[in-house]
């Protein structure tokens, strides 16, 4: 069977490709007989393609909680892992996650560890998950590692709820605007252009535009159609390549106000998982590079990668983020601490916990602006409606 791969070398490069195996276990073996640090390994096959395309596919983040908590609770009992996966299959909701389970519960009957059985679904068990079940595989503390993953995973699901609620009401509002304004060029606007383009009245500059606009959307709909199809597409293949999605990354992070919560939503994510694999016995070059993945922003991926290397080639963990202005001070400072002191895993968890209340805080901020915010941009498209449209109309009435 052939599995596709990305992986690192021993200089610490990228490397993807291809390699033919009758498991995925005799794949991972192979690659680290040629000196590889895997990353992501998982099949190639029409199915997983389909997969990967399917939006409804997703498993949502409470059931990955849900299961790791009663795996755990049945492991802790003594019941066979096979069995416990079969009791599980029958209780999930999710019908993504109990085919994954299935599958799961196949491959380790056949001989697999749990660790290397959940390889082949990166887009629901993320590398910290894989590395945190393998230590807990090699140190009989299963148990204890599913419910810690559990509980690392709920608070990661809590922060991004608490940004996605933020989000929701301007995001709402916006949307709303578009299509009231699309509505308005459609439908309400023609019939009071048509009465100024017929009268004699000099026209104000604003005016002028309202009717350009409403002509071209008029005469012109398909083009309109056909550049936001275009724009939406070409915006979506430009975050896929490599170049685009490092540029979105490193432009999110600089947006006035929203770039701090950003930065510290990454911040508590990259410190509460380094915590979590440190805490599970991960050793700290591998704990990097796992991390790298999990943060979910290329800038900061690459600078992890970075210090990853660095530290293997036997630099510390705090010098190695010290000269990153995208990692504040206080985090090199706190990190070097927890070195010095052989406490790092409470450091960093002291780290995830600053920057999880600073991200409150940023948000309760976020939501007390947005509503006057809300409110001037509302009150600007009126203005511009009554200096552009009615205002004309009000003095071609007087005038008459």
């Amino acid at each position: 069977m052939e599995y596709s791969y990305q992986a690192r070398d021993a200089q610490g490069a990228l490397r993807t490709g291809t390699v033919e195996a009758a498991t995925v276990g005799n794949a991972s073996e192979i690659l680290h007989q040629h000196g590889l640090i895997i990353i992501k390994i998982l099949p190639v096959t029409k199915t997983d393609i389909l997969e990967n395309i399917a939006l409804f596919n997703r498993v949502p983040m409470k059931e990955i909680v849900l299961f790791s908590r009663q795996l755990a609770t049945l492991i802790n009992a003594k019941v066979p892992i096979v069995q416990a996966l079969k009791i599980l299959e029958l209780q999930v909701s999710s019908k993504r996650l109990r085919q994954i389970i299935s599958e799961v519960a196949v491959k380790v009957e056949s001989g697999d560890s749990l660790s290397v059985a959940i390889t082949n679904y990166p887009q629901v068990f993320s590398g910290l998950y894989i590395n945190l079940v393998h230590a807990g595989e090699l140190s009989g503390t299963l148990d204890e590692s599913l419910l810690y993953l559990a509980n690392q995973v709920e608070k990661d699901y809590d922060l991004r709820s608490k940004v996605i609620g933020a989000l929701t009401y301007p995001l709402f509002i916006v949307v709303a605007l578009v299509i009231v304004g699309i509505l308005m060029f459609i439908y309400v606007l023609p019939p009071m252009v048509e009465i100024l383009q017929e009268s004699s009245v000099d026209l104000p500059f604003t005016t002028k535009i309202l009717i350009t606009v409403t002509n071209f959307i008029q005469n012109f709909w398909w083009i309109v159609i056909l550049m936001a199809l275009g724009s939406i597409v070409g915006f979506r293949y430009y975050i896929h390549t490599f170049g685009g999605r490092y540029f979105i990354d490193w432009l999110i992070i600089r947006i006035p106000v929203f770039g701090k919560l950003v930065r510290s939503i990454y911040m508590a994510r990259f410190a509460r998982n380094l915590a979590t694999l440190v805490a599970g016995g991960i050793p700290i070059v591998k704990a990097l590079d796992a991390v790298a993945d999990i943060v979910g922003n290329y800038v900061y991926r690459d600078i992890i990668f970075d210090a990853s290397h660095q530290v293997q080639n036997g630099k510390s963990i705090a010098l190695a983020f010290v000269d990153k202005e995208e990692f504040p001070p206080i985090v090199s400072q706190m990190v070097q601490i927890g070195e010095s002191t052989g406490k790092l895993q409470e450091i960093l968890e002291k780290l995830a916990s600053f920057y999880e209340k600073e991200v409150d805080a940023v948000i309760k901020v976020l939501t007390t602006l947005i509503e006057p915010l809300i409110m001037m941009l509302l009150g600007l498209a009126v203005a511009v409606m009554v200096a552009g449209i009615l205002l004309p109309i009000y003095n071609l009435a007087s005038a008459a």
